[in-house]
Formats: structure tokens, C-alpha cells, sequence
């Protein structure tokens, strides 16, 4: 591996260094410029904070420039810090191939593909769909959580996949439409008599008013905006039942708690049984996109890829 064209004798790079630059700041200098920041990078390399602000600044002393800029959250890669991460990206990771798990052994198992998201998405789409994975030798190591938190480790390298309903900003991180989920307004047949589905057709929301109201949290984000797109008014009245989990909440109505707005994926069966009842069919049902998500310009495990086109492939019968 030669560094002739980042150890100071290319003049077009403007280089300070007079010699090789040190191998472990640089792998250290590619893990900030991916992830945008320190204490992502000092979360994927196992270093403290101080440790990667410490590498950096030597680097940066040495090439005689800013490599990032500070912001309020994460860090902005100088114009040097891009070209400096597109000369040194691939042989860095050339070297990681060699020098990670198995040294390059190429009759080593890949290590567990580490895949991450919201529970709901996990159990009711994404594990079915990578069974048949499991059964041809591909291991995975499933976790569940907030998307932040996700999508936070995801760039730290936590994790390899990511299910997300929210589009992730910033270079770190690619993000690939996988499924649109489209929401049902749903209730209990009994509720659904007391309701009276034709009468909620003809006056909307103000016949829902005593109906009581199962909710994801007590800011009810998911029946709110289901409110607004398809009744086109402002969601006043409090949750009577709050569950952090659509599986949960779903229970909840199936057992006559009340009403609440589920993706059909997830309450297709019970609709199919007459467990629940659709107390609408708008002609435009609100929607979500969730996206597959993963890191960029990182050497991946072997079945990243593999996994990654199955998912995409399966998204299209959810």
C-alpha cells in the first residue's frame, strides 16, 4: 500500500507532512468523515471521545488544514477532509478485510448480520421474509428500539440494517424506500355497530367523538395525522389507552378498548377474521414509507448484500 499521494511529495494536495501519515489516524480520521462524529466514530472504532479528538487534531496538524467543522451536533467535512477520504477510503478498507475477524480467511463464516428497527416491522414483515435466509447458513443478530437511537448506532456501527419509517439526513447514511405502509381507521365489531360506519361516511369525526380512543402515546401521533389527511380537522380529544407498541395497541381494540388507526399490515388477519373492522376505506388512506438503511462506503459483511436485495425483493407483496 503506498501513501505517495497523501504523504507531502504530491504539491497538489498541499500536504505539510514530510513523511507516511500514521495508519491508525487516518482509520480513525474515515470513521468521522462517515459517520459525522466523533462519538459515533469513537462508538464504532472501541475509543474514548478524547481519544479520536486527540488523533484528529494530530492529523490535522500534520496535513496543515481543518478537517471538520464543529457543529451543534456531529461534524461538517472540509473540502480536504472529501479528498482526503476518497484517496484513502479503499485501500483502508482493503487493510480491514485482511485485518478484521478471521484475517482474511476466506473459509471464515461471516459474521452475524446485525439488523435493527421497530418491533412491529421486525416481526411482522422482516423476520418472516429472512426465515428462509436463516435456513441457508445466513446469521443475524435482530435488535428492537427507537428510530433515533437506530438510525444514532446505525452511524456509530452498531448495526448493519436498519428498518426506518423516517428518512435519515446527512451524507453517513443511505437510505432505500422499502414499503409504504398505508394506515386503517379500526375498531371492534361492537364498537363498529355503535359507531355506524355509514353515518361516520356522511359527518366524519364528529360521530367519533365518543368513541374512546386507543393511542400509541398521549401526543397520539399516529391517529393525529390520520385526522388531518383524511378528515381534515385538528384531533382534540385524549387517548383512553396508551400503548407504546402497535401489537399492543392492536389488542387493545380487538378486545373493544376502543378505536385506533394500525398499518394493514399488521391488522390485515384480524380483518380477515372479523377480529377488527375497517371503519373507512378512503379513496387516499394516509401512508408512511419505511426505509432500509445502512451505512455508506463500508466494506460490509459477506450477506449484507444478499440480505439486502432479498428485503427489497420481498417489500414488494407487503
Amino acid at each position: 500500500m503506498s501513501y505517495r499521494n497523501i504523504d507531502g511529495s504530491n504539491s497538489a494536495a498541499g500536504l505539510r507532512t514530510a513523511g507516511p501519515l500514521d495508519l491508525q489516524q487516518l482509520r480513525t480520521f474515515l470513521a468521522v468523515h462517515r459517520s459525522g462524529s466523533f462519538t459515533a466514530a469513537a462508538q464504532l472504532l472501541r475509543l474514548s471521545q478524547p481519544t479520536v479528538t486527540t488523533q484528529i487534531r494530530s492529523l490535522e496538524q500534520r496535513l496543515g488544514h481543518t478537517l471538520f467543522e464543529r457543529l451543534p451536533r456531529g461534524v461538517a467535512p472540509t473540502a480536504e477532509a472529501n479528498d482526503l477520504a476518497a484517496r484513502v477510503a479503499e485501500p483502508l478498507d482493503a487493510l480491514e478485510v485482511v485485518a478484521g475477524p478471521g484475517g482474511g480467511d476466506a473459509s471464515a463464516p461471516p459474521a452475524p448480520l446485525r439488523v435493527a428497527g421497530p418491533a412491529e416491522v421486525l416481526h411482522g414483515l422482516v423476520l418472516p421474509a429472512l426465515a428462509p435466509l436463516a435456513a441457508e447458513g445466513v446469521r443475524l443478530r435482530v435488535r428492537t428500539g427507537t428510530v433515533d437511537d437506530l438510525l444514532d448506532e446505525l452511524r456509530g456501527g452498531r448495526h448493519d440494517l436498519v428498518l426506518s419509517p423516517l428518512c435519515p439526513r446527512g451524507r453517513a447514511l443511505v437510505a432505500d424506500p422499502l414499503v409504504d405502509e398505508e394506515f386503517v381507521l379500526v375498531a371492534s365489531p361492537s364498537w363498529a355497530d355503535r359507531i355506524h360506519r355509514d353515518r361516520l361516511a356522511r359527518q366524519g369525526a364528529s360521530s367519533l367523538c365518543e368513541a374512546p380512543l386507543v393511542a400509541y402515546g398521549d401526543d397520539l401521533p399516529i391517529l393525529r395525522r390520520y385526522w388531518r389527511h383524511v378528515f381534515g380537522v385538528r384531533l382534540t380529544c385524549g387517548p383512553a389507552v396508551t400503548v407504546p407498541d402497535l401489537r399492543g395497541m392492536m389488542a387493545a381494540a380487538e378486545n373493544g378498548a376502543g378505536v385506533t388507526v394500525l398499518p394493514r399490515y399488521l391488522c390485515q388477519e384480524a380483518l380477515d377474521r372479523g377480529r377488527l373492522v375497517a371503519l373507512l376505506e378512503p379513496e387516499e388512506p394516509p401512508v408512511n414509507t419505511m426505509y432500509l438503511v445502512r451505512r455508506t462506503g463500508v466494506p460490509g459483511n459477506a450477506h449484507l448484500d444478499r440480505v439486502h436485495r432479498h428485503l427489497v425483493s420481498a417489500a414488494r407483496d407487503w
